[in-house]
């Protein structure tokens, strides 16, 4: 049996969401497993993530609010956590995420993709500007 049967290769994507799921799923404390201490806006030991929205966000695409030429306040959109997000990217890109942790540089949760939510996460520095729902 070759290494190729047992470890499928997997693309770029598929690592980065393994790492997220990582971070959203940690460990558990106790012995052999190594509980991490919690950090702010870091989720600690036994942190149990969301599940994704059950249902679409909103059909559609909301006006832009006014852009900022900073970063985004986490404190800002905090607000927004567990809500239908609508955000702007500096490079023109929008989408519908839905945030369930806010850091002090960047924001996690759910992207819509236009069928079905998947697992997100940014730098608040990309953001320029958003609102929610």
């Amino acid at each position: 049996m070759s290494n190729h049967e047992v470890y499928p290769a997997i693309n770029a994507n598929q690592q980065l969401e393994r790492q997220f799921l990582n971070f959203l799923i940690p460990s558990p404390p106790g012995p052999g497993f190594g509980g991490a201490p919690a950090f702010p806006g870091i989720p600690g030991p036994g942190f149990q993530p969301s599940q994704a929205p059950t249902a679409p966000p909103p059909p559609f695409t909301p006006k832009q609010a006014v852009a900022s030429p900073f970063a985004i306040d986490p404190g800002a959109i905090s607000l927004c956590m567990f809500r239908n997000t609508f955000i702007w990217l500096s490079n023109g890109q929008g989408f519908w995420v839905y945030p369930i942790i806010i850091g002090p540089r960047s924001v996690a949760g759910f992207r819509w993709n236009g069928r079905f939510w998947v697992i997100f996460g940014i730098d608040t520095r990309r953001i320029v500007s958003f609102t929610c729902f």
